[in-house]
């Protein structure tokens, strides 16, 4: 008599393969989904309404009842795409797929008092209105067009998706667009031994100084993205009512250093962001890697698997940090926030896997009657698309609304005139008009005389300030020397999209230099990509295939 355990063994033979595959699949569909996070049933449940907006606010917020009381979609719901219904999907599609729209920025050089060199993007009101009021590329002291100045994410400048969506939106709105992009970075090198982090308040310090000193009757607002924002609140709460910023808004913060580096390493998936950001850092390292190794610790950097580890050996040696807490502790924004005295509109989702909710400081942002947090239920960082179609982000929308209501509002006021103009001094003779840059052997670029550029470098579009003394021995010496004034400040910005402009040449070759060293961490987010996107993709290949599985399936599956 055969044995309960041969009749287990016969059963499970008679059963066909394909209910095996089936199951299978089944099985992996359920892990990915619940693995990735997916909600794309849970909306479908409530109707695909999305879910609402949640603003937290102190009981004697005037910037809520003077502004966010009267913006709609602050007070409507949000639904992502439904076949992004995934913070993951959400993140890794901006990354690969942000579609963003078609423009070209005007570039200007900014060398700051260290002597650091920091480009700015322009963007004007008139380039994407089919007009040119500023057809010299000049903005003249007595245009009232408010300014926004954006500061990008960790490795990210104005070339990111999510940053070309935010400056299109707000310059078809009117207003002038300036994306400060962090040092090394938009294609440009250093020329000090000075390297941004996730504290480095300095640059957007001299920007802003810069840019109300050039133009006294323009309201200036911000917005930071990510460590940008994190940038941007430490920078608001340290300088308290001395900015000339008159308001500001500040998306996917990661709020409090300690607590997102905890997080980022808890669960696989987030490793999967720690990993690539380490790579993305690395790449960056190896722009600069002349002035790394003398200043930090190369081998580990390479070495380095976690951003953590890129800190230990990087950003904490450069910065003269004792440890990486130390750095983390310095550098978070939430300690700043009580001391925020403009409006500050903040967003932030919770189910954001790099910049965790945990970290979002809830009650110093209630207690400030200053600001305004808003919150979603989902989005990702810095996603947030919606639509069938994921051609737009939900809170570039929200921003663009916001800084209308604001600047129609009772709060707006004039530029408030900083105490301290700048680090320049005197300011006027420190911005150098000297329309030549270098283009170095690895893609970079920097300024130079005009004495030392060949003929094939005339007309660019830059400005530069005095020579600061250039202590980074790798450059050329044509970086090390400085360009005395020789123009009146805010002139000849030049449209980097003139076709007698001979350096578009080069600046597009230093981009596609920037982007090959990238190529491990697009890679990696590829295959981040194609993981995340598996169920949907089964799903489409089982209903397509249906008729053809008829034949294999169990009579009892075509009698379900």
């Amino acid at each position: 008599m055969a044995s309960a355990a041969e009749h287990l063994l016969l059963a499970a033979v008679a059963v066909p393969a394909s209910s095996y595959l089936i199951g299978f699949l089944v099985f992996v569909l359920v892990f990915l989904y619940n693995f990735l996070e997916c909600h794309f049933l849970r909306d479908l449940v409530r109707g695909l309404r999305g879910d609402p907006v949640v603003l937290t606010y102190g009981p004697a917020c005037e910037l809520y009842d003077a502004v966010v009381s009267k913006c709609r979609i602050l007070h409507g719901r949000y639904l992502a795409t439904p076949w992004l219904s995934s913070p993951h999907l959400q993140t890794g599609f901006l990354n690969f797929f942000g579609r963003p729209p078609a423009f070209r920025y005007r570039r200007q050089l900014f060398s700051v008092r260290d002597g650091g060199t920091i480009a700015l993007d322009w963007l004007l009101a008139s380039d994407v209105k089919g007009y040119s009021l500023h057809t010299d590329g000049d903005i003249s002291k007595d245009d009232t067009t408010p300014i926004v100045v954006v500061v990008p994410g960790l490795t990210s400048d104005s070339a990111s998706p999510y940053i070309k969506h935010l400056v299109h939106t707000i310059a078809k709105q009117g207003w002038h667009v300036v994306v400060s992009n962090h040092r090394g970075l938009g294609g440009v090198s250093l020329t000090s031994e000075y390297f941004y982090n996730a504290g480095w308040t300095e640059d957007l310090r001299e920007v802003v100084n810069y840019l109300n000193h050039e133009h006294p009757e323009t309201p200036l607002f911000a917005i930071g993205t990510s460590i940008g924002a994190n940038i941007l609140v430490k920078y608001l709460g340290e300088d308290g009512e001395n900015t000339p910023v008159v308001a500001a808004a500040s998306v996917c913060s990661p709020w409090d250093l300690v607590v997102c580096d905890r997080f980022i390493t808890r669960k696989l998936v987030q490793r999967f962001y720690d990993r690539a950001l380490t790579i993305g850092l690395q790449g960056y390292a190896k722009l600069h890697q002349p002035i790394l190794t003398r200043l930090a610790n190369w081998e580990g950097i390479e070495k380095s698997r976690t951003v953590r580890d890129f800190d230990n050996h990087a950003t904490r040696l450069v910065g003269k940090f004792e440890t990486v807490d130390t750095y983390y502790r310095h550098c978070s924004s939430a300690q700043f926030v009580a001391n925020v005295s403009i409006p500050l509109l903040c967003f932030s989702a919770l189910d954001d896997p790099v910049c965790t909710k945990e970290a979002i400081p809830w009650d110093e942002c209630r207690a400030n009657r200053n600001i305004v947090l808003a919150t979603t239920v989902h989005g990702g960082h810095l996603g947030f698309f919606k639509g069938i179609s994921a051609s737009s982000l939900w809170w570039v929308g929200a921003v663009s609304e916001y800084f209308n209501v604001l600047y129609s509002s009772p709060l707006m006021h004039k530029p408030r005139k900083a105490q301290n103009p700048g680090l320049h001094s005197p300011l006027e003779s420190s911005i150098d008009k000297s329309p030549y840059v270098s283009i170095a052997e690895d893609g970079m670029v920097a300024a130079v005389r005009k004495d030392d550029v060949d003929t094939e470098s005339t007309q660019d579009p830059s400005y530069d300030h005095k020579n600061p003394e250039n202590k980074s021995p790798e450059t050329d010496q044509t970086q090390k020397d400085a360009v005395e004034s020789t123009h009146p400040p805010g002139q000849n910005l030049q449209d980097s999209n003139n076709p007698g402009n001979d350096i578009t040449s080069p600046m597009k070759s230093s981009t596609n230099k920037l982007s090959r060293q990238s190529n491990k961490s697009m890679w990696l987010l590829a295959y981040i990509a194609i993981v995340s996107t598996w169920p949907l993709v089964g799903s489409l290949l089982l209903i397509i295939f249906k008729r053809k599985l008829k034949n294999v399936l169990p009579d009892s599956w075509h009698r379900r």
